[in-house]
């Protein structure tokens, strides 16, 4: 069984980006359920390599994400938490090949839009992670500090949220208008 460390945070981001879509035009949770592959590996390239959405065996829905994370690649296995038109958070035991070795970090994705006018909305795409017991012993016994690790891991992320962000954004906004 996993151990999630959730008192520690390995790295935290979140970004916003402003569309000029109508707040209740919206449905976050439709768009990731059938976000076409093409369309995820275009927002973010060349870090974005898959995703799918399947179910978990009880049933909840699940996103699968294939993505390069620094010099990690990551396959998360989000499952849906909230799934709502305005907020969708995911929870994900992710898997990370690394050059070193493998090992799993937990990634909360949190997803969100809010209303600012008639016609315009803003999306916020958050993004922790938390390392897993197995997580710790693997940069123990790879000689990686902890502090070490979590720069790393805050550089790589931060800059992958950064650059994705506005490219999912603006993918829900072409998904509403086609609604």
């Amino acid at each position: 069984m996993t151990v999630i460390r959730s008192d520690l945070i390995l790295s935290q981001s979140a970004f916003s980006h402003i569309i000029d879509v109508p707040f209740e035009k919206v449905d976050i949770a439709k768009w990731l359920f059938t976000l076409p592959d093409a369309e995820y590996q275009r927002c973010a390239p060349p870090d974005h390599i898959a995703a799918g959405a399947t179910f978990t065996d009880d049933g909840r829905r699940m996103s699968i994400n294939v993505e390069m994370i620094g010099t990690g690649l990551v396959v998360q296995h989000y499952v849906g938490d909230i799934t709502e038109a305005s907020h969708c958070r995911m929870v994900s035991t992710s898997d990370v090949f690394t050059p070193t070795g493998r090992t799993k970090v937990q990634v909360i994705w949190d997803l969100s839009v809010k209303k600012i006018d008639d016609n315009r909305c803003e999306y916020t795409n958050g993004v922790v992670s938390h390392p897993t017991e197995e997580f710790l012993a693997f940069i123990k016994e790879h000689g990686i500090s902890w502090e070490k690790a979590c720069a790393d891991r805050q550089a790589s992320s931060g800059d992958h949220n950064r650059r994705e962000t506005p490219l999912f954004a603006e993918s829900i906004a072409r998904a509403a208008r086609a609604a």
